[in-house]
């Protein structure tokens, strides 16, 4: 081997090693923020889950009932109605906070990442949009109690149905914990990449240690 090939091996490793320190470098400063913020909202994805399955939580409680009032000149049957619906709302607002959170951070998400991967923030708010509208039907159905015939009261039983599918967990076929479930999936398997780096010549060099432990 020549001089001229061992210098051109000495320039070609040390290439290498900067290209290396540099794309570290970058990962320990310039992707610090967005490690952060990946972690923060994969957090709140499965706090998000968690509070879904309170609020959807079949069983009642009585302190939950306690801020209904009942209205003037309002029946029993309506006033009963509300009552049951408002269950949804009292837990909605208990965790409001955490659902702030979230709609918060999916824009510093979309400036980190892209708007295309903000699409578990845009279903997760599609499931809870639908449980609140799920109560607000309800509110309504619940206190009809007129029904001429067999075939009315048929009818009433398949308009409330799919409501009540939504409004409240519904055991092992539930499809709404199934929808959260994929929802925290995909924020996971994003969020994972992001904090693994991975497209990253140090995620590349480092698979082997990765796979080992």
């Amino acid at each position: 081997m020549s001089l001229n090939d061992i210098r051109d091996i000495s320039i070609l490793i040390a290439i290498w090693v900067a290209i290396y320190g540099i794309d570290s470098w970058r990962r320990e400063f310039q992707g610090k923020r967005q490690i952060e913020l990946a972690e923060e909202a994969l957090a709140l994805f499965y706090e998000a889950a968690d509070a879904i399955a309170h609020i959807r939580n079949p069983f009642g409680f009585s302190n939950e009932f306690e801020s209904v009032k009942r209205e003037a000149n309002e029946s029993d049957t309506d006033f009963e109605a509300r009552k049951r619906a408002s269950v949804v709302f009292y837990r909605y607002n208990k965790h409001n906070e955490l659902f702030s959170r979230i709609h918060s951070i999916r824009y510093r998400f979309m400036a980190a990442f892209g708007k295309d991967k903000t699409k578990p923030f845009d279903d997760l708010h599609k499931v809870v949009r639908e449980i609140v509208i799920a109560a607000r039907m309800l509110e309504v159905l619940w206190a009809q109690n007129y029904f001429p015939n067999d075939q009315s009261w048929q009818r009433h039983r398949e308009q409330i149905k799919p409501h009540e599918e939504v409004f409240r967990y519904q055991g092992d076929s539930d499809a709404i914990t199934a929808r959260v479930k994929n929802i925290v999936e995909q924020m996971d398997s994003t969020c994972r990449e992001i904090i693994l780096g991975k497209g990253t010549l140090h995620y590349l060099i480092n698979w082997k240690w990765r796979k080992d432990t």
